[in-house]
């Protein structure tokens, strides 16, 4: 069983910002696999179902980023997985341009204050992630402010293609492995 965490902040005000591309990610798949994510569990709201072919919970942690890995440590210690072979996390980065994806089978936070709470709970970075890019902060913007603030409209539908691209690439990771969606997935656009 796989568990799928998408990262973001509860609350209107945060949706379709940069920093919630995660929580994006798990609507489109929930979408794609017809799975309900609804249900308050361990601090997110949560969804079973199938996809592409594996079991899997699809979870949007409610804790506000900074603090994601409480949730995502109450769903390794409930469902008991395998953290470094069938936890995939998705999160927003703004190293990379808008719209490119990065699979990850490990690695550091990168500065990420999500990714940092989850290394920190779980107390090791092996776990695989799809990093999605959300461009670099232009000059004389505040960090939290331009992960906070939304995507102008053209970025809008390349996020939108992006967040298709995603599922596909964690369908492959579940299907085939995370070598084989790095090798399709990782290149430069």
């Amino acid at each position: 069983m796989y568990i799928i965490v998408g990262l973001g902040n509860p609350g209107k005000q945060y949706e379709n910002t940069r920093h919630n591309i995660g929580f994006d990610v798990i609507d489109a798949l929930a979408g794609k696999a017809g799975i309900d994510v609804s249900e308050k569990k361990h601090k997110a709201l949560i969804g079973k179902g199938i996809v592409a072919g594996q079991k899997c919970i699809l979870a949007k942690p409610q804790t506000f980023m900074n603090l994601s890995g409480e949730s995502v440590r109450e769903l390794m210690d409930y469902y008991k997985i395998d953290e470094k072979a069938e936890l995939i996390i998705i999160s927003d980065d703004i190293s990379l341009a808008v719209g490119q994806l990065r699979v990850r089978k490990k690695g550091s936070a990168g500065g990420h204050n999500g990714l940092k709470n989850i290394i920190q709970h779980l107390g090791h970075e092996q776990f695989m992630r799809v990093r999605m890019g959300v461009g670099e902060k232009p000059n004389g913007y505040d960090l939290a402010d331009y992960v906070l603030g939304h995507f102008p409209k053209d970025e809008r539908a390349l996020m939108d293609e992006a967040a298709k691209e995603a599922c596909l690439a964690i369908e492959m990771m579940m299907t085939e492995g995370p070598d084989g969606a790095m090798n399709r997935f990782n290149q430069k656009k």
